[in-house]
């Protein structure tokens, strides 16, 4: 491949600046907990409006799909993506839901989190919460993507009464303990200290080439083809004169450093609190798939679905779609429909008292 030629859209926030723990921010600043940037009709029909979402340390930046006033269905992404992961699978959804796509704190075009306060699991759930007291939901739905749908199904069981319906893409609602028990106390030691060193450093982010960008993210990627790489590119780096930079916080790593592991006993425990409907999506040569040669996360995966069935019963779907790890990126046309039958089904669960 030669030089790059591809370039961020028009509509790309270039102009935002410096925010607290070096993230972007809109210039201007404001007092209300929510302020759309801009709005633009989409090419695949509807309107795409950019939000910014007050928060102490900053704010939490997400884009929107259709109408306020429609049913809201939040969505989150995977480990350093972006909002831009469903750019191309929301479009394929009914119009008659509002979708919102936020940036994690420290990802996309969110504010990273200030100095000495550390990323953690449980930090991410809280920012859910906080972005649906910002818009005023009482009552949404769910869908997260990896890491994403980790967090929602947390988010699910602590606040039952919230959720409608969560939809997990190549996700689980916990990560489990198993294999991890020996590695979990290196897991936060490793992540204390790569803070401390990240906040120490008076190193400036690395500028490189639109081409060395995308091909350093794609070797570390294997899963996200090109066309799907630049798009999530597009919101994750900013653009100087003399190439790009990527926009997260360098504090966060890898995400073993960050997981609140549990046991399987706590696992069951836990999704008995659930009120939402469950759709489960795998697909065929997803996450699990990388690592075969451990028959243990086969059974990882038999376990989660298996409780999951049990304990929801008729409020759990499971289904698998040919593809990998980011199918909704790569052949969102794979599972628009199964998902869009199960937002537009009526059975509603009564909640629990």
């Amino acid at each position: 491949m030669g030089e790059a030629t591809w370039a961020l859209p028009s509509a790309h926030p270039l102009t935002w600046d410096r925010g607290v723990g070096g993230a972007r921010r809109p210039p201007g600043g404001s007092k209300s907990c929510v302020r759309s940037l801009w709005s633009r009709p989409s090419h695949t029909g509807g309107l795409i409006s950019e939000l910014k979402l007050a928060m102490p340390w900053g704010h939490i930046a997400a884009k929107a799909w259709g109408s306020h006033k429609s049913p809201p269905v939040l969505c989150l992404h995977g480990w350093l993506d972006n909002a831009n992961s469903f750019d191309r699978l929301i479009p394929l959804l009914p119009k008659d839901f509002y979708y919102v796509a936020m940036d994690f704190g420290g990802h996309g075009l969110s504010s990273h989190y200030s100095p000495g306060f550390p990323y953690d699991h449980q930090n991410f759930v809280s920012e859910v919460r906080r972005v649906a007291a910002a818009l005023k939901w009482n009552r949404f739905s769910l869908l997260g993507h990896s890491f994403g749908g980790t967090v929602g199904g947390m988010f699910s069981c602590i606040f039952p009464e919230m959720v409608d319906k969560l939809v997990l893409l190549e996700s689980s609602p916990f990560i489990l303990e198993t294999n991890e028990l020996e590695n979990m106390l290196t897991y936060k030691r490793k992540a204390i200290e790569h803070m401390l060193q990240v906040e120490a450093s008076k190193k400036p982010s690395q500028v490189v080439s639109p081409e060395e960008m995308l091909q350093g993210f794609l070797k570390n990627n294997s899963h996200v083809g090109e066309e799907c790489g630049k798009l999530l590119l597009q919101r994750g780096t900013t653009q100087v004169a003399t190439g790009l930079f990527l926009n997260r916080d360098r504090r966060i790593t890898r995400p073993e450093y960050y997981f609140n592991f549990i046991s399987r006993e706590l696992f069951v425990h836990s999704i008995r609190k659930l009120q939402a409907r469950v759709l489960f999506i795998k697909a065929t040569q997803g996450f699990y798939d990388l690592r075969r040669e451990n028959d243990a996360n086969t059974e990882l995966v038999l376990f989660v679905t298996s409780s999951l069935r049990s304990t929801l019963k008729e409020r759990f779907q499971y289904v698998q779609v040919p593809g990998n790890h980011y199918v909704h990126m790569n052949q969102p046309q794979h599972m628009a429909g199964i998902i869009s039958s199960f937002l537009q089904s009526k059975e509603r669960i009564p909640a629990h008292l």
